[in-house]
C-alpha cells in the first residue's frame, strides 16, 4: 500500500513526505512541550493558593511543599538540599525555615548520626491541613493516570526522567553561570534601517 501516495519505485521515500513526517513531528514536540509548560504553570499556581489559603509567602509554601513531599517519599530534605529545591541562598533559606518554625509548620529535627546534620520534618499540625488542601488534586490526578495502561505510565516516567537529566545537565553546564554568553551587538553599520535607532545617522 501506499497511502494514497505513488512510490518513486526505488524503494526509497519521497523527500517532499519525509519532509511532512518532520513537520509533523516537529508540531507533536512543540504541543509536548506547551503541555509541560501549561501542567508546570498549572502546578505553580496550586502552590500560590496553598500559599493563600496558609496565609504564607509563595516561596514559604513552595518551600513546605517540597518539605512535605521529601518526607512522604521517605527522603525528609536538610536545610541545603531544601535550598537547592528552592533556589535560595543558603542564608535566604536559613530566614525561610525561621518563618515557618515560629508559624508552627516545620521543625528541625537531628536524626543522623552526625549531630550537625538537621533534618526538615512537617509540624503535626500542619500535615492534615496540607492532605486537606491537596487531596482533591491527588485523587483526580491518580484518576487521570489510571485511565492509562501501566506500560504507558512506564514510558512516560521514563520520558520525563529523560528531560529532568537534560535539563540537571543544561543547567549545571550551559547556564551555569545564569546562561550562555549574548553575542555581542551588531556593528552599526550593519544594521537594517529598519532596526537604526530613530532620529540617529548609524
Amino acid at each position: 500500500m501506499t497511502n494514497g501516495r505513488e512510490a518513486d519505485g526505488s524503494g526509497t521515500a519521497d523527500p517532499a513526505d519525509r519532509h511532512g513526517t518532520a513537520d509533523r513531528e516537529a508540531v507533536r514536540v512543540d504541543r509536548v512541550m506547551d503541555g509541560l509548560r501549561a501542567f508546570g504553570a498549572n502546578y505553580t499556581e496550586f502552590t500560590r493558593r496553598f500559599a493563600t489559603w496558609l496565609g504564607l509567602h509563595s516561596t514559604d509554601a513552595a518551600a513546605l511543599v517540597e518539605i512535605l513531599y521529601a518526607e512522604d517519599q521517605g527522603a525528609p530534605l536538610s536545610p541545603a538540599r531544601l535550598s537547592e529545591r528552592v533556589s535560595l541562598s543558603s542564608g535566604a533559606t536559613a530566614i525561610l525555615l525561621k518563618r515557618l518554625e515560629q508559624a508552627g509548620h516545620i521543625v528541625r529535627t537531628r536524626e543522623s548520626t552526625d549531630r550537625r546534620v538537621v533534618t526538615l520534618r512537617s509540624s503535626p499540625d500542619i500535615r492534615p491541613r496540607a492532605m486537606a488542601f491537596f487531596g482533591p488534586y491527588s485523587e483526580r490526578m491518580s484518576e487521570a493516570m489510571a485511565a492509562y495502561p501501566a506500560q504507558e505510565i512506564q514510558r512516560f516516567e521514563q520520558f520525563l526522567g529523560t528531560l529532568r537529566s537534560t535539563m540537571d545537565a543544561l543547567l549545571a553546564n550551559e547556564y551555569e553561570n545564569g546562561g550562555p554568553t549574548p553575542p555581542p551587538p551588531e556593528p552599526a553599520h550593519r544594521r537594517s534601517p529598519a532596526n537604526r535607532p530613530v532620529g540617529g545617522t548609524g
